[in-house]
């Protein structure tokens, strides 16, 4: 019997995976309202995809914790990152908002501190867990150290006034870019020296009618980085992972270029016809629409959401069955939408 690990792969390298394989996205939002439900999922529908437990060495206990479960990140109140920026939180089981920026301005940058002890991957553990399973492993990064540099920039400065910073770089911008872009680097090596079989990377660059930014800024400024990540992962012989919501259809194409081997997106907003004269040059991991199919469709409907995904999307591979269990979404529709497959 081919191993989860076997089957992603021949799915990421269009080899005709004996079926399309199983990802659960679960925020802590759902272990908290729906623990039966979960439980439920979980049996019936067993991850092929994990995420490697985050092993270091340096990273203190209580930082690591802050992100497991419901840990301080996830809790109504103040939380303060790795960086030192200060989340402001309403929902248990959520992450919060940047409501008081750490830069204002930018004679204020020396303020950030690089959280460099990241770097110290426990190679030993990790390669003890993927031992451990038979599933495809992806590098375990918390949120804080996930590689996401247009939203550290955005966490650090502030939405508005970092999108208003791109339209005529400041160099002090530039030189945090840079100092941020190495770190992400040197983790990704790190991890990437690892057994995990991919390294994945993730900015949220789309609203839902289109680009946050131009794509032309886009591609001077951040392209470059992405080509960097990817870069580490296949010269290590791993796979690149990317996610990104929001309609990203413009630099999808980018995307396949720079080598991406899959990318969770959010494939219903930008529309599934849009996206079928790309399948079969890159793996679309999930996602099945949070906004509308998950909260509000009959379970009854949601095989033929899942038909036209497998319809537009796949071939001979490329395809893999993701969700996130978030706020609003039936539990059901999740349980069909896995059924379905």
């Amino acid at each position: 019997m081919i191993s989860p690990r076997n089957l992603v792969i021949d799915t990421l390298t269009f080899s005709s995976p004996a079926r399309v394989p199983r990802q659960l996205w679960l925020t802590p939002w759902a272990r908290i309202n729906h623990p039966a439900e979960v439980s439920r999922l979980q049996a019936a529908f067993p991850d092929d995809l994990v995420f490697c437990p985050p092993f270091y060495r340096s990273v203190p206990t209580a930082v690591l914790d802050a992100y497991a479960g419901g840990g301080a990140a996830y809790r109504p109140g103040t939380f303060v990152d790795e960086w030192g920026s200060t989340f402001v939180n309403i929902e248990p089981g959520l992450m919060g908002d940047v409501r008081s920026p750490l830069l204002p301005g930018w004679s204020s940058g020396g303020m950030v501190k690089i959280p460099d002890e990241y770097l110290s991957v426990d190679v030993d553990q990790v390669d003890a867990f993927c031992r451990s399973t038979d599933r495809f492993v992806i590098a375990g990064l918390t949120p804080g150290a996930l590689p996401r540099p247009f939203e550290r920039l955005q966490a650090l400065r502030g939405s508005l006034d970092l999108l208003a910073d791109l339209a005529a770089p400041p160099p002090e911008m530039l030189a945090l870019l840079a100092g941020i872009h190495r770190f992400y680097v040197d983790l990704l090596e790190a991890w990437a020296a690892t057994a995990v079989d991919a390294i994945w990377f993730m900015d949220d660059w789309g609203s839902e009618r289109g680009m946050l930014v131009s794509p032309a800024l886009w591609r001077s400024l951040f392209r470059p980085l992405y080509e960097d990540y990817v870069d580490v992962a296949h010269r290590h012989g791993k796979f690149a992972f990317m996610h990104s919501d929001g309609n990203i259809l413009a630099i999808l194409p980018d995307l396949i270029d720079l080598g991406l081997d899959a990318l969770n997106s959010q494939v219903f907003t930008m529309g599934l016809d849009n996206l079928a004269p790309f399948k079969g040059q890159i793996t679309f991991w999930g996602e099945l629409d949070r906004l509308h199919i998950l909260p509000d469709a009959d379970p009854a409907d949601v095989p033929a959401y899942v038909q036209r995904m497998r319809e537009s999307l796949f071939h001979s591979g490329g395809l893999i069955a993701q969700c996130e269990f978030g706020p609003g979404a039936n539990p059901d529709n999740i349980y069909a939408y896995f059924d379905a497959w």
